[in-house]
């Protein structure tokens, strides 16, 4: 009786037990865990292999509930070794879900878990990231600009500055809102949708100076990567063609003329005593900069010989 009712459990049992390891193995620090399934396998086959070996030999029925009984006693008296599960976190007391019962051998909640395997925590995220995130890391990281991939490397934003002419001076303009606040610097902004960098040039100067400018020479790039995961690209333009009367301030920007000689590159960027000077003699450049906040990091400056911009103004009507 007794062997034909373990008989019909035992299949089943042994099916599931072995489903159960298998799945364990996706789980990382689960040895415990699964040796016990497979001790637990070991015990129902000694079990059921000593009530079959009873029933050829003819033993009394109640055998058999002997060895069923001590099958049941070993594994409670041994009930860390066989089983090391736990329906709540053992941390914090968090009712745990599936893969932390049968994973996982410290019975921790996911949160739990992280909190003490930092490290773990940090892989999993990393294998989550998309190639983008992945690329964003790699630019916010950087210290130096040769550790950027510049040809995979994307504005969020892209600008315009003006330089305007006029003999030895040069049109500036005092930064009050935004970017830069409180910095000197030449008339410019953002370029618009649909708007070319040229003609978003024009109406910056426009806007922040009241003068109209034609004939813009474009000298140089500027690209910027900030810490906080701005990218900024800007093109720089001259011209000392110029019509109409310079306005006193606007909200933003409070211009004025200055004499080139004596600009004041300490109440600049960083990075403009860098390319202006060779702006101002009519070289071309490329410029690369990391900052952090105000501060800058690293950058590097390149003069090109080539007459043409490496974009065109087609190029960027953002």
């Amino acid at each position: 009786m007794l062997l034909n009712v373990f008989q019909e459990l035992f299949t089943w049992l042994m099916l599931f037990i072995i489903l159960l390891n298998v799945s364990q193995r996706k789980y990382p620090a689960t040895d415990r865990k699964r040796r016990a399934t497979l001790l637990l396998a070991v015990d129902f086959l000694v079990i059921y292999t000593l009530i079959a070996l009873g029933a050829v030999w003819k033993l009394p029925e109640w055998t058999g509930w002997i060895f069923l009984a001590l099958g049941i006693i070993v594994p409670i008296i041994f009930r860390k070794t066989f089983w090391p599960f736990r329906l709540h976190c053992s941390k914090c007391g968090k009712k745990l879900d599936y893969n932390h019962i049968i994973g996982y051998d410290e019975n921790l909640c996911q949160d739990c878990y992280w909190e003490m395997h930092p490290e773990e925590k940090k892989a999993a995220e990393e294998k989550k990231k998309t190639p983008e995130e992945i690329l964003e890391e790699r630019f916010v990281s950087a210290d130096r600009v040769d550790d950027i991939p510049w040809d995979d490397w994307e504005p969020t934003e892209t600008c315009v500055l003006t330089y305007v002419t006029d003999n030895d001076r040069v049109l500036m303009i005092m930064k009050k809102t935004g970017l830069g606040s409180g910095y000197i610097n030449a008339p410019g902004g953002h370029i618009e949708l649909e708007e070319t960098k040229t003609e978003a040039a024009i109406r910056e100067t426009k806007e922040e100076t009241g003068l109209t400018v034609s004939d813009l020479e474009e000298r140089g790039t500027l690209r910027f990567q900030f810490k906080d995961g701005l990218r900024m690209l800007g093109y720089v333009f001259f011209t000392s063609n110029w019509s109409g009367t310079l306005i006193d301030e606007c909200e933003e920007t409070k211009p004025f003329w200055t004499d080139i000689a004596s600009l004041d590159y300490s109440a600049m960027w960083e990075d403009d005593r860098l390319w202006l000077p060779m702006a101002l003699e009519g070289r071309r450049f490329s410029g690369y900069f990391i900052f952090d906040d105000r501060t800058m990091i690293d950058s590097k400056v390149e003069e090109e010989e080539e007459e043409e911009s490496p974009f065109s103004d087609e190029d960027t009507a953002e």
